[in-house]
Order: structure tokens, then sequence, then C-alpha cells
């Protein structure tokens, strides 16, 4: 009876070397705190104003940014080695960032926090499309977001807590699990079987991809939706419906626990779906659930607009790591997952501070509108440029 409606069912088919990468990336998940109450760190244990706290998470989003830099790295030296300088050195980072106040000093740590941390992204998602046969990749990727979710779930509501009585543990703990997590890979490596190089003559730059170029202008705007999340809906939950950090950090973590319990068994029954339906409906919900935002007045009427932008995660980023897998050049994956790894750092400049403008300027109901619109776009460029197949 189990085995029929266990949400999980399928992932012992998954190679050895995965698990161990999972087990890494939940370890480091498990202690992600500091970007999430990033903003609220800053406003109310620094005093910085809402638009001087915006700039701080442009320093992120420009410290990430590097992501083609790190996936050229990754395609040189191998996933590996990558991950494991990714999170020794982010967590020093992180340990350190409390002992710094001024705001060109903290835009500086976190400049080094983003380019250190960032890494990670495109060397670990480029692990997973390498790890798994092709008809594995969309549910493997699933699977390693399930291991980022279920440390989601832990993180956010550990750090609301920690945040009533000390911001700087958030930033020591976050640090701390990263790394643990990097050491976790030194511990247990695996054998990395890498594609051959191409000859130079034969390898053609990314920027001369057309499919990949749509899809990033696509990915970017569904990203400054999607990063509301950790700028404006903070500043929503406490100052607007007037609820305290820790009900913030219940949201985040009512968003991973969906994603825990239904996201693999959701992308393995559809499965069959064209990457084209899968990335579409998906943008269309990230930006449907936060221009839902506009109706919502407490805690249950905001978890309702979670629900919606959840479902919409959980399609679009599985979705999109094995559409950037699949079209990539065996031997530039690494490359590909870095311009990937780029939309999120547009996403982190941009949507933060032009969430923040907004509602300065207009207020919040103009805000979620103007994300709605945002998600419709970003849905029309998945749904003309991605071809119909699997």
């Amino acid at each position: 009876m189990f085995q029929k409606i266990n949400p999980w069912r399928g992932l012992e088919e998954l190679p050895r070397p995965f698990w161990i990468l999972f087990s890494a990336t939940l370890v480091n998940r498990s202690g992600t705190m500091a970007l999430p109450f990033l903003i609220l760190y800053l406003t109310r244990s620094l005093d910085f104003s809402p638009a001087e706290a915006s700039w701080i998470f442009i320093a992120y989003g420009i410290g990430s940014a590097t992501g083609p830099v790190a996936g050229k790295l990754v395609d040189r030296y191998g996933t590996l080695k990558i991950m494991r300088n990714s999170l020794l050195l982010s967590g020093t980072a992180l340990v350190f960032f409390p002992l710094f106040h001024s705001g060109i000093a903290i835009s500086i740590a976190t400049l080094i926090w983003a380019i250190t941390g960032e890494a990670f992204r495109p060397a670990a998602l480029t692990a997973v499309g390498r790890l798994v046969a092709p008809d594995q990749k969309k549910s493997a990727f699933a699977a390693f977001r399930l291991a980022i979710n279920i440390g989601m779930s832990i993180g956010p509501v550990v750090g609301g807590f920690l945040a009533l009585y000390s911001y700087p543990l958030l930033f020591i703990s976050d640090g701390a699990t990263s790394i643990l997590a990097g050491l976790t890979l030194w511990i247990w490596p695996w054998k990395e079987v890498t594609p051959e190089k191409r000859h130079a003559s034969l390898s053609r730059s990314p920027l001369r991809e057309p499919r990949l170029l749509l899809f990033i202008t696509a990915m970017t705007l569904v990203l400054i939706v999607f990063f509301q999340m950790d700028a404006t809906v903070p500043l929503f939950t406490v100052e607007k419906l007037r609820l305290s950090e820790f009900y913030f950090g219940l949201l985040l973590t009512f968003n991973t626990g969906i994603i825990i319990f239904i996201e693999y068994w959701l992308n393995n029954r559809l499965s069959h779906w064209s990457l084209r339906r899968t990335l579409t409906l998906g943008a269309f919900l990230v930006g449907a659930g936060f221009g839902s935002m506009f109706f919502a007045v407490e805690f249950w009427t905001a978890a309702f607009t979670v629900i919606l932008w959840t479902f919409g995660e959980m399609l679009l980023f599985p979705g999109a790591a094995a559409y950037l897998s699949k079209i990539a050049p065996p031997d530039q994956e690494g490359e590909f997952m870095g311009y990937y790894q780029m939309t999120f750092s547009a996403g982190l400049i941009v949507g933060p501070w032009l969430g923040v403008q907004i509602f300065e300027m207009w207020g919040w109901d103009v805000l979620w509108i103007s994300m709605f619109a945002i998600g419709i776009l970003a849905t029309a460029i998945m749904y003309f440029q991605i071809k119909e197949e699997k």
C-alpha cells in the first residue's frame, strides 16, 4: 500500500555518488538562514533603510554573476574541486560576516560571500546531470532539490528563533554548516567522468546559442519575481501584515514542506510532459503566486499565495536544469549551467531593488500587480521559444 502512495518511489535507482552530493547539500542547506534574513538583519539590527539594504542585495547579485566563470572552471577542473572550495570559502566568509557594520564593509563581505558561495550551484547542477542517465535527469534534478528544500525547511525556522535573540548567530550557524558540507565532499569523493574536450575550432560560445539567450531572458524575468521572497515578502509580512519574523520563517517552511512531499512525485508523474509545457506552466504559477499577494491580509491568505508559487517553483527549476542539460554540448555543460546561475544573479540584482523601489513609490498593491505582469511576460517567452519536446 505504501509503495502506491510513496512520493519518493524511484529514488533508490539513483547512483551512490548522487547520494553523497545529496547529503552534502542537505547539510549545507540545513543552515541556510543568512540570505532569507539579510534584509531584516540590515534594517532591524543595523538600522539600514529598506533602500540601503536593497543595495546590499545588489552586491550579492553582482558577486553571484560570476556563474559563467565558475562554469568554465567546472568544465576545466571538475565538479568536486569547485564544490569543495565553494563550500569551505563561503562558510568562512559567513562566520566572519557579523564583524562588519559599515555599508562599504558589509557590501565587500557580501560580494565575497556571493562569489564563493554561488560557485557551488553550476558545479552541483553539472554533477547531477553527469551522474544520471538522460531519462533520469528531470527526476534527478527534482531529487537534488529535495535535499535543498529539506534543509530549507529547517534553516529558516531555526533562523526565525535565532533572530529573536541574536542575528549574528544566523551567519555563524550558516557558515558552520557550509564548512561541514565541504568536508563531507572531501571525506567521500567519487570518481568523476568528464567528457572529452572538443577541438577549439568546434567550440561555440554559449552566447551564440539563440535558445540559451531566450531562455535566460525568460528565467531572469521570472526570478525578478521569485526573489521578492528574499526582499519585499519579509518586509510585507512583518510591516504590512504585522506578523513576526517567526511567521515569515514559517511561510518559507510551508513552501519547503510542500516541495519535500510533492516535488519529486510531481516531476516523476509528469515526466511525459514536454519541457515547453513544464516551463511555461511553472513560470505562470510563479507570477500568479506573487501577484496574488495583492489579496493577502493575514497569515493564511499569505500561505495560499505560497502554495501557488511553490507549485510553479516545483515545475520550473527541475525543468530548467533538465532543459539546459539537454541543449548544452557535453563539454560545455558547466558553462551553460553557469549562465543559468547568472539568471539568479540578475534576479537578485534587479528583483529586490526593483521591488523595494516600487512599493516605496507606489505601494504594495502596485508591486504585486507589477510582479504578475512580469511573470506573464516570462510565461509568453517560455511558450514561444521552447520547442515541443520532452
